[in-house]
């Protein structure tokens, strides 16, 4: 993994290649290519960033219409020039971009060894294409059935995009597991992990299924099956806008989506709330919902951010709708072969739609005879396909390696659901269902008050940016959110932090606390309140540097810890979305001011589609 772009038409393909690239460079990479097709392939690929390959083009005048080009998140072999892609075959009849990992690599190595094929890479992507050219025979059998036959060998996951020197009118895409988008043109098709690159270009795509081979000249698009029958498709409208791929006036897209978050989140619950705001449609539910409310147990999976999200809807749906809910990492979920029956829900969460763990937790799950939801970002997404009901988050694109937009359009999706479960099962009151409703819809606002103070958060920052590690501590559904602001903090300024429930700190994490250690407590007003005043109190005994989140006004913490950020005073339910807002900010202001690249973390990819 991680980024593919495509291009077939009557023009340079270069361009749009290298446009394709840099707007896939928010899923994280460390290397980059392209390769032109012709009588022979033009090959340029080389370690580091876009602009380094747009240097190592330099002025070699690249006329092909026909290209494919890739950004590289190290898998097998290290970064560096010969195992970026693409790939060439031995004899140079094709070259290949490769997303995910082909597990059965090493034995297919082995064979085509034997058979007198020599390697130049480490990478399991050289193997697959010298694989095709083994099948191939020029005049005998075409590309695509050298590829068909190639990937009938292989096990494991694949987006791939394949240009041939004989047939070098064409492109040949196919995938299992990893996503493929194709752009519809005029006279010319697009091809990329997702619909970012074709923006500009087109507003009609084609979601590729798990098992679908594409054969795309200038003229034609023709989508069968890995076994050669015709493929179900459908053509959809990407109504996304050139600014929602931009930076405008911010320093980095992180900084952009933070302070998104008002309207993120009002518009992941507009239209969701009756017009007098006082009940919740999911229309995305309907048909399942009578399952939902009478179901045994709820499953959350999700990875990373999406994990910590489920964590908060844990507390959400037990606390008001009284159903016993379980949240597993999806890495995790399919290989401890967990007890699944049909009387369950399980709920999977991804920004992407196309995380590789949380998909195949998933389909493991349905084959049990669970009923499967989705929670996801993206439309037309391998989740949102394969699931059979679910609710759509309204985030907009997340550039951000680091996410924040949409772990907080994710917790409002998971706040909906379980106000409007715990209200058809009976266990809330019309009055406090309202009240909800009104406390969510005043969120935003909120937000954007404890934006207003960005600088001062920026201040605090600046005094503890040379720490080498931070505590984070909450209580109940602040301790997902503790260790939400926990892993932003790590991922973008690669400072050592962890998040604990506020008292599990006496049985063990204590012992870390000394005058260097800052300790970030989230503690606003709430029924945990005093049990975590003593948890404070342990950690200035000890001389720990203290950062607590508290509500506005709260001035006996003001005088107990050493900085304060305020957010304003909230029902518990809803106090998540406000708590996590200053935690992003500080880790973005750390990250800066150690010279962090916050946007594109080292050794971090945006959309994990490889297990």
């Amino acid at each position: 993994m991680c980024g593919i772009v495509g291009y077939v038409g009557s023009k340079r393909a270069y361009p749009f290649l290298i446009q394709g690239l840099k707007r896939l460079e928010y899923r994280g990479y460390d290397s980059a290519g392209l390769a032109l097709a012709g009588k022979t392939v033009e090959l340029h690929k080389c370690k580091g960033r876009v602009a380094d390959l747009e240097s190592h083009v330099g002025d070699n005048n690249l006329e092909g219409t026909v290209g494919i080009a890739h950004t590289r998140w190290a898998t097998h072999g290290e970064p560096n020039d010969r195992n970026a892609h693409p790939h060439l075959s031995m004899k140079g009849h094709f070259a290949l971009v490769h997303n995910g990992i082909i597990e059965n690599y090493a034995e297919l190595k082995k064979d085509l060894v034997r058979n007198g094929f020599e390697f130049q890479s480490d990478t399991d992507t050289e193997v697959l294409v010298n694989l095709i050219e083994f099948f191939y025979r020029a005049g005998e059998i075409q590309a695509e059935t050298a590829i068909r036959l190639a990937l009938s060998k292989v096990v494991g996951a694949f987006g791939i995009a394949v240009i041939c020197t004989a047939e070098s009118d064409q492109l040949v895409v196919a995938r299992r597991g990893s996503p493929l988008v194709v752009g519809i043109g005029e006279g010319e098709y697009f091809v990329a992990s997702d619909a970012t690159p074709v923006i500009g270009y087109t507003k009609n795509v084609i979601y590729l299924n798990d098992n679908d081979l594409a054969i795309i000249t200038k003229s034609s698009l023709t989508i069968k099956t890995l076994e050669d029958k015709p493929a179900v498709f459908k053509i959809s409208r990407v109504d996304m806008a050139i600014g929602e791929i931009e930076k405008g006036d911010f320093a980095h897209f992180m900084l952009k989506e933070i302070f998104e978050q008002p309207k993120t989140i009002e518009d992941t619950f507009r239209g969701r709330l009756s017009q007098g705001r006082d009940a919740i449609v999911l229309g995305g539910l309907l048909d399942v919902f009578p399952l939902i409310v009478q179901a045994k147990r709820i499953i959350l999976i999700g990875c990373g951010t999406s994990w910590h999200a489920a964590l908060v809807g844990e507390y959400l749906i037990e606390t008001y709708a009284r159903i016993p809910v379980e949240v597993e990492y999806a890495s995790e979920f399919r290989y401890r072969n967990p007890i699944l029956s049909a009387g369950d829900v399980v709920i999977a969460i991804s920004q992407s739609g196309e995380t590789s763990d949380t998909l195949v937790a998933l389909r493991m799950a349905k084959e049990r005879g669970a009923t499967i939801l989705g929670v996801c970002n993206v439309v037309g997404s391998s989740i949102a396909r394969e699931t059979d009901a679910g609710v759509y988050t309204h985030a907009g694109i997340e550039i951000g390696v680091a996410s924040t937009k949409a772990f907080t359009a994710q917790v409002t999706v998971l706040t909906l659901f379980a106000l409007k479960l715990a209200f058809a099962r009976g266990e809330i009151t019309s009055a406090f269902y309202s009240e909800m409703i009104q406390e969510l819809a005043l969120i935003p606002e909120k937000i954007t008050t404890i934006l207003a103070s960005h600088l001062k958060i920026k201040e605090i920052a600046a005094k503890y940016k040379d720490a080498t590690n931070a505590l984070y501590l909450g209580r109940g559904a602040l301790f997902p959110v503790a260790l939400e602001g926990a892993l932003k903090l790590k991922e973008i300024s690669y400072m050592h932090a962890e998040g604990y429930a506020a008292g599990e700190m006496k049985h063990g994490p204590i012992a870390l606390v000394d005058d260097n250690l800052p300790v970030v407590v989230v503690c606003p007003k709430d029924h945990y309140y005093e049990k975590i005043v003593s948890n404070i109190q342990e950690v200035k005994a000890r001389k720990g540097n203290i950062i607590a989140v508290v509500t506005e006004g709260d001035t006996v913490l003001k005088e107990m810890v050493n900085d304060v950020f305020e957010i304003p005073e909230s029902h518990p339910a809803v106090t998540p979305l406000l708590a996590i807002i200053p935690l992003q900010l500080f880790s973005y202001y750390i990250a800066v001011l150690r010279g962090c690249d916050v946007d594109q973390p080292r050794n971090l990819a945006k959309s994990v589609t490889v297990e």
